[in-house]
């Protein structure tokens, strides 16, 4: 339903982030990582599975890191490799920049091939030599258009410095781009900013907006909030404060989460913006990988109870009654 919803622009998109195991985890790890991951996600109704390209940023800032950064395997690998019993879409995350024209003109036949739909980044710094540009890279992938969706990312932060992140979004839809994935929401004004401004170009140039999935992350301690703000997320002080301050940081911001995907769902709907949600699961610790799980549900049901997601039962009904399969 992913390719569907995306070319319709159809709102209520849930989608799920992952990161790929550290490299040089054995293959039998490897197997067993996938296999609880698989087991994990089964019974979420979402629409597609995020496998995240990690980057490391640390020449981006002077600032330290707060956690030590570790290569992950490849995510195209992983995905087809360990995850293809994961009935879902997977959207897989590239920075195209890293790669030659003809390097990423061949991952894209085998991102094809296994009917899985690319989302292009930038390189994880400015003065990172760039091989392909992100226009060439989407004119690479416009020989798939037919078949299949290509993704880019947005920064609510950016947008609050530059004011210019409609005009980039609306830069890239003319490159073929139908959807964007942002950077984690933690300031609801920052992302609301980037909805209204996005609205107001789009009608004032008679163009049909794309659709904005927003990232939702909860935050299990105080080290990981950290680490969130050197990633350049912003977290406002009355919110980094009441964090802090109370006595399960998880359960906290998980309600944060799911109030902030309450608020977001509002203001898309009345800024007439197709939307969704991908929440993001980059942890290690149970306890934060079960409160993903949580979010997920959570959103859904929201998204369902506002008549903005059909219900699986719906979906099923609908299938069976055009006499088709729902499985297939």
């Amino acid at each position: 339903m992913f390719l569907e919803k995306i070319k319709s622009g159809e709102s209520g998109v849930l989608l799920y982030g992952i990161t790929p195991p550290k490299a040089g985890t054995t293959p039998e790890r490897v197997a067993e990582i996938a296999q609880k991951t698989i087991e994990r996600l089964a019974t979420l109704d979402i629409d597609a599975l995020v496998v995240y390209d990690v980057q490391d940023e640390s020449a981006r800032t002077s600032e330290e890191r707060p956690f030590p950064f570790i290569n992950a395997l490849d995510p195209l690998a992983f995905a087809a490799g360990y995850l293809d019993t994961l009935r879902v879409p997977k959207i897989i995350y590239r920075p195209a920049g890293k790669f030659s024209a003809a390097e990423l003109t061949d991952w894209l036949d085998e991102l094809h091939e296994h009917q899985f739909h690319p989302v292009f980044v930038g390189v994880p710094a400015p003065d990172y030599p760039v091989k392909t540009s992100l226009p060439e890279a989407y004119q690479l992938w416009s020989r798939h258009q037919d078949t299949s969706v290509v993704g880019a990312v947005t920064i609510p932060e950016r947008h609050n410095v530059l004011k210019d992140e409609d005009v980039r979004i609306l830069d890239k839809m003319n490159s073929g781009v139908s959807y964007f994935i942002s950077q984690c929401v933690f300031n609801l004004d920052y992302a609301k900013q980037v909805i209204e401004d996005l609205a107001i170009r789009c009608t004032r140039q008679q163009v049909k907006p794309p659709t904005i999935i927003f990232t939702i992350t909860a935050c299990g301690s105080a080290k990981t909030l950290q680490f969130m703000e050197w990633l350049g997320i912003h977290v406002p002080d009355e919110l980094k404060e009441d964090l802090k301050k109370s006595e399960d940081i998880l359960e906290k911001s998980v309600q944060i989460c799911l109030d902030i995907a309450s608020e977001l769902t509002t203001y898309c709907l009345e800024h007439s913006i197709p939307f969704g949600f991908n929440i993001e699961s980059v942890a290690i610790r149970k306890a934060e990988i079960e409160a993903s799980i949580y979010i997920a549900n959570g959103i859904g049901q929201m998204l369902t109870d506002k008549g903005v997601r059909r219900s699986p039962a719906e979906i099923n009904r609908e299938v069976t009654g055009l006499g088709m399969n729902p499985s297939e």
